[in-house]
C-alpha cells in the first residue's frame, strides 16, 4: 500500500472523531453539572473593596510660619490609602443586607460593594461582631438576588459544598469540595469557634463569601484557611450559617451583639465518662466549675453535670457549648438538658448582664460619657491589682475619643491612683479634666494623654 493511500485512510478514520462533541447525556440521563445551580446563586455574591485612610500625625515644624513659607507648594502631609478586597453575600434582597466577615471591613473608612452585573454601591455598616467575625452591611440597591439560608446543623461530613468569592480579586470564582469536618475549634482564629472545615479551595479574597450546598443554599461564611506556606492546602474554614444568621438578626434588631454571662466552665466529655453514663457517643460538656451567684448557679447547675442540649441544639463538646452561650443575649432564657447521676434533667437559665454593677461614665465626668465603668480586682500577667474596668463603650463617644476601649482597666488618672469609683470621682472633682490615663490593655501597660 503506497503512502498516499495510507494517509487517505487515516484521514477518513479521523474525520468523524474531529467533528464529534462531548455527549450531553449518557443512557438518556443528562450529565451532572453545577452550572444550573450557580446561575441562580452567583448573582447574590458580591465583591467588597475597602479603603482606609492612614492618618499621619502632623509634624511640629508645620506650625512654624517660616518652614511653611520655605516649603510652599510642596505637599508636607500625606494621606496614603490602604485597600483590601474580600467577598460578601446578599441575604435580603428587599432591604439590601450584605453579610461578610468583620475582618474584611475592619478599620475601613469606605466600603464599596460591586455586584455581578457591574453595579457598585457605597455600603453602610449596620453592625459587626469581631468575636464571631461577622459584619452586616446595607447597600441602596434594587433588583437584587439573595441567597436562601440552609440549616447548617443538618450538615454531615462528606456533603458536597461549593465556595464562591473573589480570591486575589478574581470575581465570581467557584471551587467545590466536601465537608471535611464539623465543629472545628481551638484554632485561635476567633473568640468563638465552631467551624465547618472544607477542602473546597479558599484563598485570600474568598473571606466573607458563601459556602453553599448543591441546592444553592447558604451553609457557611468562608472565613479562613490553614496555609503554612501561604497557599491553599485544602483546609478551609467557614462559619456555620445558623451562627451567622443568629448574629445577623441581633445586629439588625439591636445594632450590636450584647453578650451576657453564664458563670460556669466546661470541658469535653471523655469516652470513659460517656460509657459510664450509658451514652453511645462522648457528646456533651462536663461542668467543671460554677461561680456562686451566677446565672448557672441560679439555674441549679452543679459541678459534674453533663450538658447534652441547649435549647434545640445538641451539644457536641465544650467548644460548641461555649459558642452557643456566646449567641445568647442578656436576659434570654435557655433550656438546658443535662445528665446528673445517670438521670436526665431539664434546667432553665437566664443569661445575666456582665455589667449589671457598672455605672455610666458620664455620672463621674463628661469626658467618660459613653462608657460603662466598674470596680474590679484585675488579674493578669501583671499581677492582681484593683482598678476601674471599662465595660461596653460606644464608638465615637467622649470616652472613646480619649482612647478608652472595652476591657481596659484603669489604674491611674492624672497621675493619681484610682482603685475605686469613689476615688476616681474625687480625683476628677479636683481636676479641670482628664489629661493622662494609665491602664492595662491586654498584656501591656499603656499611658494615654489627651492634651
Amino acid at each position: 500500500m503506497n503512502r498516499s493511500r495510507i494517509l487517505l485512510l487515516l484521514l477518513l478514520c479521523w474525520m468523524p472523531l474531529a467533528g464529534a462533541a462531548l455527549p450531553v447525556a449518557v443512557d438518556g440521563q443528562p450529565l451532572p453539572s453545577l452550572a444550573p445551580m450557580l446561575e441562580r446563586v452567583t448573582g447574590a455574591v458580591v465583591n467588597i473593596a475597602t479603603t482606609t485612610h492612614q492618618r499621619l500625625r502632623r509634624h511640629p515644624l508645620l506650625d512654624d510660619p517660616f518652614f511653611r513659607w520655605f516649603f510652599q507648594g510642596v505637599p508636607l502631609e500625606r494621606r496614603p490609602e490602604a485597600q483590601s478586597l474580600g467577598s460578601g453575600i446578599i441575604v435580603d434582597a428587599a432591604k439590601g443586607y450584605v453579610l461578610t466577615n468583620h475582618h474584611v471591613i475592619e478599620g475601613a473608612d469606605e466600603i464599596k460593594v460591586t455586584l455581578k452585573d457591574g453595579r457598585s454601591f457605597r455600603a453602610r455598616v449596620l453592625g459587626k461582631d469581631p468575636e464571631m467575625d461577622i459584619a452586616v452591611l446595607k447597600i441602596p440597591a434594587e433588583h437584587l438576588t439573595a441567597l436562601p439560608w440552609a440549616d447548617s446543623d443538618q450538615l454531615r461530613v462528606g456533603d458536597f459544598v461549593v465556595a464562591i468569592g473573589s480570591p486575589f480579586g478574581l470575581n465570581q470564582t467557584v471551587t467545590s469540595g466536601i465537608v471535611s469536618a464539623l465543629g472545628r475549634s481551638g484554632l485561635g482564629i476567633e473568640g468563638y469557634e465552631n467551624f465547618i472545615q472544607t477542602d473546597a479551595s479558599i484563598n485570600p479574597g474568598n473571606s466573607g463569601g458563601p459556602l453553599v450546598n448543591l441546592r444553592g443554599e447558604l451553609v457557611g461564611i468562608n472565613t479562613a484557611i490553614l496555609a503554612p506556606n501561604g497557599g491553599n492546602v485544602g483546609i478551609g474554614f467557614a462559619i456555620p450559617s445558623n451562627i451567622a444568621h443568629t448574629i445577623m438578626r441581633q445586629i439588625v434588631s439591636y445594632g450590636s451583639v450584647q453578650r451576657g454571662t453564664f458563670g460556669a466552665t466546661f470541658q469535653d466529655l471523655s469516652a470513659d465518662l460517656a460509657q459510664a453514663l450509658g451514652m453511645a457517643r462522648p457528646e456533651g460538656a462536663v461542668v467543671t466549675e460554677v461561680e456562686p451567684g451566677s446565672a448557672a448557679d441560679k439555674a441549679g447547675l452543679r459541678v459534674g453535670d453533663v450538658i447534652v442540649r441547649i435549647g434545640r441544639h445538641r451539644v457536641a463538646g465544650a467548644g460548641d457549648l461555649h459558642t452557643q452561650l456566646g449567641l445568647a443575649r442578656i436576659g434570654e432564657s435557655l433550656k438546658l438538658d443535662i445528665l446528673r447521676d445517670h438521670r436526665p434533667l431539664s434546667l432553665q437559665a437566664v443569661v445575666a448582664d456582665p455589667y449589671a454593677d457598672y455605672v455610666p461614665g458620664k455620672s463621674i465626668h463628661p469626658m467618660l460619657a459613653g462608657a460603662l465603668l466598674g470596680e474590679v480586682v484585675d488579674v493578669s500577667g501583671l499581677g492582681e491589682n484593683p482598678g476601674i474596668a471599662v465595660g461596653r463603650i460606644r464608638q465615637d463617644s467622649p470616652a472613646w475619643r480619649i482612647g478608652l476601649r472595652k476591657d481596659d482597666v484603669i489604674f491611674k488618672i492624672n497621675g493619681h491612683r484610682a482603685a475605686t469609683l469613689q476615688q476616681l470621682g474625687r480625683i476628677l472633682a479636683r481636676s479641670d479634666g482628664i489629661w493622662q490615663l494609665q491602664l492595662r490593655r491586654g498584656d501591656s501597660l499603656l499611658t494615654l494623654t489627651t492634651r
